[in-house]
């Protein structure tokens, strides 16, 4: 399937506030520039130009927008959300929450720095390989990702917490063992166990 076509199908699926607001972002990403590719990657749709540049999402109560090298770009109408712990290495998020309506002025002003340092070849300044050598299960990705309080937990876990979930899974032989283990991981994020939280002795 073209990215296009996964992007389309993606859309479709999402509950109305959340469809009209992903394809009102579209259409303002591609009006800034024309080239501006679509791409899909970690089960989201993105938007490339001279490499990756954006992400989009749409969550439970909220849709969000992921700037890769939005540390570069100058934020002046303060739409990014305060940086959390990934996003130190560079990205930025612009969330919309449920019912709320796109700052399209500010938006595209965004979009058009982007494509800019895109452009210029500019490098983050903290380019620390850890998370991005960490890749997430597509299973597990989706359902975090869907489910804002257990993407939080997530976030706050430490880089070697979330390798101890991301290799406990992967290292399942069985697709029936995967699933599971996808399961129980979601739960206990959800309620900010980390994964060998559930093992330790209680007294």
């Amino acid at each position: 399937m073209l990215p296009q076509e996964q992007i389309n199908l993606y859309i479709a699926e999402q509950p109305e506030w959340h469809r009209r607001t992903l394809v009102r972002l579209r259409q303002l990403i591609h009006s800034v520039d024309e080239t501006i590719e679509e791409t899909w990657r970690w089960n989201m749709p993105h938007f490339d130009h001279d490499g990756i540049m954006i992400g989009t999402i749409g969550l439970k109560h909220a849709v969000c927008v992921w700037f890769h090298k939005g540390a570069l770009l100058k934020d002046a109408h303060k739409l990014f959300d305060k940086p959390e712990k990934d996003e130190a290495k560079g990205i930025r998020k612009y969330r919309i929450e449920e019912g709320g309506a796109i700052d399209e002025k500010a938006f595209m002003d965004l979009v058009k720095q982007a494509v800019k340092v895109n452009l210029s070849g500019a490098k983050l300044p903290d380019a620390k390989p850890l998370r991005k050598a960490l890749v997430l299960p597509e299973e597990l990705d989706a359902v975090l990702r869907k489910d804002d309080e257990a993407w939080s937990h997530w976030e706050d876990m430490t880089a070697a917490q979330q390798r101890e979930y991301v290799e406990w899974i992967t290292d399942a032989r069985k697709d029936e063992t995967r699933k599971r283990r996808v399961a129980e991981a979601y739960q206990d994020i959800r309620e900010g166990r980390t994964r060998n939280e559930r093992y330790r002795v209680k007294s």
